[in-house]
């Protein structure tokens, strides 16, 4: 049996082919558009079978007759049993322009081409996308009663169909797909179309909080799913029964899911939190439509709307499909399948397939260089208080990138034993000695280092003091709040804003801002330190808003417990779980490569929910902790103490169970 198929190479053509192939005698004859042996080898080879079985017709969608020269027709005529047309653009982010020459422009040449070589049956790949937005259950013999189709692509899916069904002269059938997703054994999949675009969102969720945290999230229409092998398998079948032209057969899930219960299945696939809490959105309707047009025409909306949808890799209409109101009867591709074994799996015993194999090759951060050298290279990174912990570990991280390493310290000694340290390891370092509490110092540095330098990419504002005492022990020390401001918030601040000029000037740059997980749980005994990371948070916040449109980027990371000379006078420190100063290094390495607006533990971000949810248990989780640990010898001005301080197992399964806070 002869066969001629447009589309062979895309995701479902490929695989069509393949299945068509397998019959006994089976040639196939498809359309490209310029003859690439390469690409044609290639696809042979995916086939399994030479060129007497898969003979490649050169051709164009878009022209009259395919564009199929004089000699290929005389050689197809009357050869071709079976013509499928699967060729079309199936994106949802295509131009209305193109999707009418591919869909509509295309489908007619096709139909055209099919007759004038005397196939003797015509296949279209249509979509559900034919039936527009209609409201309620669409048949499969129902046609003209398609509604809502506004969108191009269902315009033009349903004006294709209307070819075949008004303009064709041989015996048709037409196939009207759900929407493809990949192969329910393997998870293969071509592209990012459908519930693929959640995807990104459901997996920066994952990576914000742990797998058991119920969220809140959409409830909409069903939506339906079916895997290509399916898809193939289905069209493969009815092809070649008889007496079923001039029909259509919806390929759909008889049983669709809701929009809620499909992402909370591809969730729990990915070890996701779930949406324990779905909010429809159909109760957004009660807004008339030339409201809701007018309100997304209005620039601000327009604007945060595009920086969402862009963040989270959404289609800007993707919204649309939320509250889809379509059900598909498909009671005729029922019948002509009873007994043959072919049915759409239920999509939790292949989720998992889809996500793994989105996460392994689709996902689009995989083509972005997410090297830390890719993003540091021949940059210039300043790291405040860069002579011990986190500080010299990110130093360490950054030069063996291959960054042009520099740092602000006081203390002259110590910072050029860590230069030597450095340039030991063939590493360069290169130190301004200065205070940062000192306004006029800082000033002088900023003018040094721009002349030196022309100037930063990245500001690491590292350097800091912490104070662990309690506020009842606090009374006659003002002096801690206003010298832990100085350098935290003062200095920093006014180290950033000297640099901020240049960065503005070049349109690029990067403040990665040191803060503390404390600043999420509002950690007792820590009122100074706290306070004076909450307000860099603070301007933080402000300025990225200001700098949002200038190419500059800026992250606070909410650093928990790390094992540093910061907290070496708390002496019960030794013996709770912190993180090293290599792992801190990690996450502002972190924030370099991905330029996240904040970096925290989920166990952070849980705290600030809570403190936001339910802030007198948040309270009592504190206080508790609070009264649980004591002050140090040296936060109580004592310095009689001769033994460690060790803790109870009370204090040891508190500490395990808030990894990082600080208490």
């Amino acid at each position: 049996m002869n066969y001629f198929i447009t589309g062979a190479s895309g995701f479902i053509g490929k695989r069509l082919v393949r299945k068509l192939l397998e019959r006994d005698g089976s040639v196939v004859y498809f359309l490209v558009r310029a003859l690439e042996a390469d690409a044609v080898a290639q696809l042979r080879e995916y086939w399994g079978v030479d060129e007497s079985r898969a003979i490649p017709v050169v051709g164009d969608l878009t022209q009259p007759l395919l564009g199929v020269s004089a000699a290929d027709k005389k050689k197809l005529s009357k050869k071709i049993t079976h013509f499928f047309h699967l060729a079309a653009i199936y994106d949802l982010k295509a131009d209305a322009e193109s999707q009418q020459r591919a869909n509509v422009d295309g489908t007619r040449n096709t139909v055209q081409f099919a007759e004038a070589i005397g196939s003797k049956h015509f296949h279209l790949f249509s979509s559900i996308a034919s039936a527009g937005l209609f409201e309620g259950l669409f048949r499969e013999d129902m046609f003209e009663e398609a509604e809502n189709l506004d969108h191009p692509y269902f315009r033009t899916k349903h004006d294709s169909e209307a070819i075949v069904r008004r303009e064709c002269k041989l015996p048709w059938r037409i196939y009207r797909p759900a929407i493809v997703v990949g192969d329910s054994r393997t998870g293969e999949m071509d592209k990012i179309d459908g519930p693929y675009y959640f995807f990104k969102l459901i997996q920066k969720m994952r990576k914000m909080l742990p797998p058991w945290m119920p969220t809140i999230g959409l409830e909409g229409g069903r939506i339906n799913v079916v895997p290509v092998d399916f898809v193939v398998a289905a069209v493969d079948h009815i092809a070649h029964l008889k007496n079923e032209d001039g029909k259509c057969f919806h390929l759909v899930d008889p049983t669709p899911m809701r929009v809620g219960d499909l992402l909370n299945t591809i969730a729990r696939a990915a070890h996701a939190p779930e949406m324990a809490l779905r909010i429809n959105a159909a109760l957004l309707g009660f807004i008339p439509r030339h409201m809701r047009k007018a309100l997304m025409a209005l620039t601000p909306v327009r604007r945060i709307r595009h920086a969402i949808m862009k963040d989270l890799g959404l289609p800007d209409d993707i919204l649309t499909f939320i509250n889809y109101p379509t059900r598909f009867d498909c009671r005729e591709t029922l019948r002509v399948l009873k007994g043959s074994d072919i049915a759409v799996p239920p999509l939790d015993t292949y989720a998992w397939r889809l996500w793994d194999y989105w996460e392994r090759h689709l996902d689009p951060d995989l083509s972005i260089d997410r090297t830390l050298k890719g993003q540091v290279t021949g940059k210039v990174v300043l790291i405040t208080g860069a002579s011990s912990g986190i500080g010299k570990a990110t130093a360490w991280k950054m030069a063996e990138a291959g960054a042009t390493v520099i740092t602000i310290a006081r203390d002259k000694e110590q910072l050029e034993a860590t230069q030597r340290e450095f340039e030991a390891n063939g590493h360069h370092l290169e130190a301004y000695v200065g205070d940062v509490t000192d306004f006029a110092q800082v000033d002088a540095l900023v003018q040094e280092i721009i002349a030196d330098h022309g100037g930063v990419d990245i500001l690491v504002n590292n350097a800091g003091r912490s104070i662990r005492r309690a506020v009842e022990n606090s009374f006659d020390r003002f002096h801690d709040y206003e010298r832990t401001m100085q350098l935290n918030y003062f200095g920093a601040l006014r180290l950033t804003m000297g640099l901020l000029p240049k960065m503005i000037e070049k349109k690029s740059g990067h403040v990665i801002n040191i803060s503390s997980i404390g600043v999420l749980t509002n950690a007792p005994r820590f009122s100074a330190y706290v306070a004076s990371k909450a307000a860099m948070d603070a301007w933080t916040r402000c300025a990225a808003s200001e700098f949002a449109d200038r190419g500059i980027n800026f992250t606070t990371i909410n650093m928990p417990l790390v094992r540093t000379p910061m907290i070496a006078p708390t002496k019960l420190y030794d013996h709770v779980p912190t993180l090293t100063p290599e792992d801190a290094a990690g996450l502002v390495a972190d924030a370099v490569v991905h330029k996240q607006v904040r970096i925290a533990t989920r166990l952070g971000v849980f705290g600030q929910v809570l403190h936001a949810a339910m802030p007198r248990v948040a309270q009592i989780v504190m206080n508790t902790s609070f009264r649980m640990f004591p002050d140090s010898d040296a936060a109580k001005n004592r310095k009689d103490s001769v033994l460690p301080e060790m803790p109870s197992a009370d204090q040891i399964a508190f500490s395990q169970i808030m990894r990082g806070i600080h208490f």
